[in-house]
């Protein structure tokens, strides 16, 4: 998303509940800096040496985009600062690596945070065991790395369960 101002990258999401409807701002650094500037809040008028309360909340804004921006996946090494600036992610496990930053973004674009659209024809009841044999043998290989044997013996009778069910049908 694009600055409404210039065309520089925006990085500062605001909505502002001050008149009687939201209104949403997005805006780049320089510009969501001159925003925070404007005059008109009760703090700069009562001290206008300090910082206003815009101004804090930028400051704390700011410093949680950059702790988020520095986190990575472990699985495929991307940063959240990669994924903003190129608007794809390195790998599925992403999803669960940045659920709690990509919930909102994906609320905001789709209204939704779950697919709920149509599959592929192709994709039937074949393609759903695949992915759940795909997903319990990662839960399984992260039960042995952290040495949870009974989970892993468990989770190695479903899956020998799912390919017996599977080859069957």
């Amino acid at each position: 998303m694009k600055c409404q101002h210039c065309e520089k990258p925006a990085v500062f999401h605001i909505t502002e509940l001050t008149g009687p409807e939201p209104q949403e701002v997005h805006l780049c650094e320089d510009h969501a800096q001159l925003f925070l500037a404007m005059p008109g809040s009760e703090s700069e008028e009562a001290a206008p040496a300090a910082p206003s309360g815009k101004q804090k909340k930028l400051a704390k804004t700011a410093e949680d985009l950059s702790r988020v921006d520095q986190s990575t996946c472990p699985k495929c090494g991307i940063t959240f600062h990669e994924f903003r600036q190129q608007g794809r992610l390195g790998c599925a496990h992403d999803y669960d690596h940045f659920q709690r930053e990509l919930e909102p973004l994906l609320s905001n674009i789709h209204g939704e945070k779950v697919h709920c659209g149509k599959r592929p024809r192709t994709a039937g009841a074949e393609a759903l065991v695949r992915a759940e044999l795909n997903r319990l043998k990662e839960q399984m290989r992260e039960a042995v790395d952290k040495e949870q044997y009974e989970l892993a013996s468990q989770l190695r009778d479903q899956i020998r369960k799912l390919d017996k069910d599977g080859t069957n049908s």
